[in-house]
């Protein structure tokens, strides 16, 4: 077990950016680097449309969704894509909804209280992944790929019928740009530019298959649809978004910091490149956590292991023997402890999840601060205990 050490560790992470969103910027990211010529323009201005269509288009290059899906924009990040797809699309025919951690039980909340839809809730506990024997291909889906407050991703794609009626949308907001996406299992993809490669904040992309089209051109809700979750006209699927066009004003600044990380990742091999850099990085989180006894992976099955937000749990005796109170208060004092050394920041779990530690091992972070990192966290550890 990791014992008291004699000091303070002395190396830091050189980049000790660790949030799960935002995340941290790219490698070598500066301000400098963002175009500045556009900012102040009209968002209708034929030079910005065009930069937010070519954002689309680099998108799709690195993301890689078959060619005949369409990808559009929506204000609110992940959220608002999501809420634009539930809103838009669900209501046609009963929905389930996997809710395994805090996003999935949202969507859950959301379906039940707000849309009306009386949807079949499959839960599970905070670590592990529900009983996907008893989703059904009639029926429409709802779930987080990748579980960001629970450590727990979807073990595969196989369990969705390929053959389905329903549609899938699922939220890949964590996986998206690290993890392989079975896009034949899926209907409708979102994602925030805050997550995987590190993007500002308040913008979220939502990929949708011939399939999430055709049911925007063929299914009219029986609902209210707030302006900036429609993703319908009059006469079905608003095709102008989907050549980047803007519901509302979006920032320019923000589309071009996307166009700076996408262009990165492009750059250094692409998607294939960042799921290596993020798988990387997590088997150098997780020899650590095989070596020290007093952590261990809230996920206990590594087939459902998340390699972007991993959450970790205390399974040191004294600490076992806590309340969830104290346990809470042992994180905040682990924190304030690495913040106070700029060793690493935000490492605590998500406000609902069971105290611990939550670790952001995407593609933007380096392996080599993810190893200076575990001996803060050792040290940490100790004088939180200790104090």
């Amino acid at each position: 077990m990791a014992r008291l050490m004699a000091g303070k560790p002395n190396v830091k992470p050189a980049r000790p950016w660790f949030s799960s969103g935002p995340t941290a910027k790219r490698p070598g990211w500066s301000s400098q680097a963002i175009p500045h010529q556009l900012l102040g323009r009209g968002i209708r201005a034929p030079e910005v449309v065009e930069r937010f269509a070519e954002a689309l288009r680099l998108t799709r290059e690195l993301l890689q969704p078959p060619a005949d899906w369409r990808l559009v924009y929506v204000p609110g990040s992940d959220t608002g894509a999501m809420e634009a797809a539930m809103w838009s699309m669900l209501g046609e025919r009963p929905v389930q909804v996997l809710a395994f951690e805090n996003f999935g039980q949202v969507w859950a909340a959301d379906l039940r209280d707000h849309l009306r839809l009386d949807p079949e809730i499959l839960t599970a506990p905070w670590g592990r992944f529900p009983d996907v024997s008893r989703v059904d291909p009639a029926k429409d889906l709802v779930l987080p790929w990748n579980g960001t407050t629970s450590g727990v991703k979807a073990p595969r794609g196989d369990w969705i019928s390929a053959d389905r009626e329903g549609l899938v949308i699922c939220d890949a907001t964590s996986a998206a740009f690290a993890m392989p996406l079975p896009w034949d299992r899926l209907d409708v993809v979102t994602f925030s530019f805050q997550k995987a490669l590190g993007g500002e904040a308040g913008l979220g992309v939502a990929a949708l298959s011939p399939r999430a089209v055709q049911r925007l051109d063929g299914y009219t809700p029986p609902r209210a649809i707030p302006k900036v979750l429609r993703l319908r006209n009059g006469e079905g699927f608003d095709a102008t978004l989907s050549s980047g066009s803007m519901i509302n004003t979006f920032s320019v600044w923000t589309i071009e910091d996307w166009i700076d990380g996408v262009e990165w990742g492009l750059s250094i091999g692409g998607l294939p490149a960042l799921i290596g850099r993020t798988d990387a990085n997590a088997a150098m989180l997780d020899a650590w956590v095989g070596r020290t006894a007093w952590i261990d992976y809230l996920a206990e099955d590594p087939a459902i292991r998340s390699t972007t937000s991993v959450c970790l749990k205390f399974v040191d005796p004294r600490v076992s023997a806590m309340e969830e109170p104290a346990r809470q208060a042992l994180v905040r004092r682990m924190k304030a402890l690495v913040e106070a050394e700029d060793a690493a920041f935000d490492i605590e779990s998500h406000r609902n999840a069971p105290a611990g530690l939550r670790i952001w091992c995407g593609c933007t972070v380096d392996a080599a601060d993810i190893e200076a990192l575990t001996p803060w966290l050792d040290w940490a550890f100790e004088t939180a205990l200790a104090d």
